[in-house]
């Protein structure tokens, strides 16, 4: 039950008004002044992390939200529960305590959580208007490093980023960086920049200018577009108008978010970006969204061996598929590209070598769910018809890619296609695609998003691609704001001096970091990248994978560093799995068990071998009996890892 509490309602009388805001455990504060600007600073025990920094929203009719006279100011107070669909975790915590500032043409709307500070306009308006121009400035208190992944002044990007590490200053100011960003503050604290909740308005990257401070920006509203980019299916943007967005009466905007922690693992397993976004629809019903694991063809490039036909878009192929999906308790099959002919802007034409009906009819005796590729503008521009037709032949679902905006059009494609799927109990995988921002709090039929420098980069990029680092980099910085779909599980494996560029591609690092990798990163619809004759060559690691779940009841992070090691422990029922990674420095690692609350557990572990600093597909799996009370000791390889599967 949500508690509610009013806390005050006051009149400003003063030209400058200060009020403050605390966390509930009264950590964190901000310190907000109403005045001719609004500015906020923000503080942690009493250590400042943000100097004032101005928010305001320019209309296009002169209107400015977040300036001139405050009316007056409500507090409110909540300590409330939820209980996600297809999530890392089965219960939510969210408990703030809130502000609210009243102006006579807008709401501004502060939040101050144990792990953030969040703000967000509401209009008042009662008739549709356009958004000119934001500031949102993140005025840090010193010159700190970052971690940053940047566009060079474009706003057309697939959103895969590596992570640079600098100082504040020494960012290029061209340079756009995408969300989250990471500021690495004193006395281990680290600041990510987040937003939640862009159903309708463009996603917001931060650009420097030679100081401590970062500025938001966004991409203007599209007024040109044409086909172009990837076999001609996508929109490329010719011009822009002089405006951001166009909205409705009463629109409230996305959270602006400054998340705090003081332990590096508790940013890698935060709720924030899912906790702010909307909750699904009163009385819907998201019973039906199946979560799982899903055998796919185009990172292996159909490694089929010892069959009698040749592998490749056909449907004995994708028979060989599902009997391996069936086989091992695989949920689904992915239909990546090509299944459709080329060069056509609808998916109504699918090449002669694919019977789909047959597919589907055979892959349902299976039980294993068909979930098909879909450039983004052939599924958008018919896109009722789309889900239509192939929920009523069957299919469970589409991987829709090439978005490559995050614009206001785009943006409202994102919720468009999330409401018209679910219309037809279909989940959805956004390839091409920006970080997650809550809709799949308010969709749970979209399980998840790219947006991350994922494995697949491995199918072109030498050793000069830091694939171990990048690794452990991103679950603190992307995965702070939701699911990743970085498609791991690769049974070639190369060490650091045996790596190599192929054709039939490999990862970096050891099997068992691709293991640990099942465990760490939030995947609810969680590829298998190798192909089915890699995984029946490896049992014992084709047997962890088929068992390892895709959503859990409690996610707990154990220890980590940015750029160093992962280690993190997810229950399903009365069954954890513990995992871990590191990048390409070699570390004993001594694991507290505490969180399994005592009793006597067996272990199942899978680690790295004796040799896996030279042979990366070197692994040991053993068993022994552990309890809470008692740390377990793993070594991890250089580029390694571990896995565990614990039950009493």
């Amino acid at each position: 039950m949500a508690a509610l509490v009013l806390l005050g309602t006051v009149a400003a009388s003063a030209a400058d008004k200060k009020i403050q805001v605390m966390s509930p455990d009264g950590h964190i504060v901000a310190n907000i002044t109403a005045g001719k600007n609004l500015t906020y600073s923000v503080f942690y025990d009493g250590d400042c992390l943000l100097k004032d920094s101005k928010i305001e929203m320019k209309l296009t009719d002169g209107n400015v939200y977040g300036s001139g006279k405050m009316q007056k100011f409500t507090r409110r107070s909540v300590n409330d529960k939820f209980r996600p669909v297809a999530y890392k975790r089965a219960e939510v915590i969210d408990h703030f305590n809130e502000l609210t500032l009243s102006y006579k043409n807008c709401d501004v709307v502060f939040r101050a959580y144990d792990d953030c500070i969040a703000y967000r306009f509401v209009s008042k308006s009662k008739k549709a208007f356009k958004v000119k121009s934001e500031t949102a400035e993140f005025n840090f208190a010193e010159d700190w490093n970052t971690w940053a992944g940047f566009s060079w002044g474009a706003f057309e990007s697939s959103f895969e980023n590596i992570y640079e590490y600098s100082k504040l200053s020494a960012i290029h100011p061209e340079k756009m960086a995408f969300l989250p960003q990471m500021i690495d503050a004193p006395k281990g604290i680290k600041i990510n920049i987040m937003e939640s909740a862009l159903y309708k308005y463009p996603g917001m990257y931060l650009q420097a200018d030679g100081t401590s401070k970062l500025h938001g920006l966004w991409p203007q509203m599209p007024k040109e577009l044409e086909m172009g980019g990837y076999n001609n299916i996508q929109e490329i943007v010719k011009s822009r108008h002089d405006y951001l967005a166009e909205c409705k009466a009463g629109e409230a905007f996305p959270w602006r978010i400054v998340a705090i922690s003081t332990r590096d693992i508790d940013m890698a397993t935060n709720d924030i970006v899912y906790r702010l976004g909307d909750a699904p629809a009163k009385g819907s019903d998201f019973s039906w969204v199946k979560p799982g694991k899903v055998a796919w063809d185009w990172w292996n490039g159909f490694y089929v061996t010892g069959v009698d036909f040749v592998a490749g878009i056909n449907n004995d192929t994708y028979k060989h598929y599902i009997d391996f999906a069936s086989e091992n308790g695989i949920e689904y099959i992915i239909m990546d590209d090509g299944w459709s002919q080329e060069g056509y802007s609808d998916l109504f034409h699918i090449v002669p070598e694919i019977d789909l009906e047959e597919l589907i009819a055979y892959a349902k005796e299976r039980n294993v769910g068909i979930i098909l590729w879909a450039g983004y503008y052939a599924f958008h521009r018919d896109i009722e018809h789309v889900c239509d037709h192939y929920s009523k032949m069957g299919i469970k679902g589409f991987k829709v890619d090439f978005m490559n905006r995050d614009d206001q059009p785009m943006l409202e494609f994102y919720t468009e296609a999330a409401r018209i799927a679910a219309k037809y109990h279909l989940v959805l995988d956004f390839h091409g695609a920006f970080k997650p921002h809550g809709l799949n709090r308010t969709y749970p039929n979209v399980l998840n998003y790219e947006g991350v420098f994922g494995l697949e980069n491995m199918k072109w990029s030498g050793i000069e691609m830091d694939m171990p680092l990048n690794d452990v980099t991103f679950p603190y910085i992307r995965m702070a704001s939701g699911v990743v779909d970085y498609t791991q599980g690769a049974m070639r494996n190369g060490s650091k001096s045996t790596y190599l560029k192929s054709r039939e591609p490999m990862s970096q690092g050891t099997r068992c970091h691709q293991l640990g990798e099942y465990v760490i990163f939030d995947s609810p619809l969680c590829m298998l990248c190798d192909g089915p004759s890699a995984y029946r060559k490896e049992p014992e690691c084709l047997s962890f994978i088929s068992r390892i779940p895709t959503v859990f009841d409690e996610t707990v992070g154990i220890d980590g560093k940015v750029g160093e090691s992962v280690i993190m422990a997810k229950r399903s029922g009365e069954v954890w799995y513990l995992g871990g990674i590191t990048n390409w420095d070699q570390r004993d690692v001594t694991i507290d068990l505490g969180f399994l609350g005592g009793g006597s557990w067996k272990a199942e572990i899978y680690r790295d071998g004796a040799n896996a600093d030279r042979h990366a597909t070197d692994f040991k799996r053993e068993f022994k009996n552990v309890s809470a009370d008692e740390p377990l000791n793993i070594h991890m390889a250089s580029g390694g890892g571990f896995a565990v599967i614990l039950t009493k």
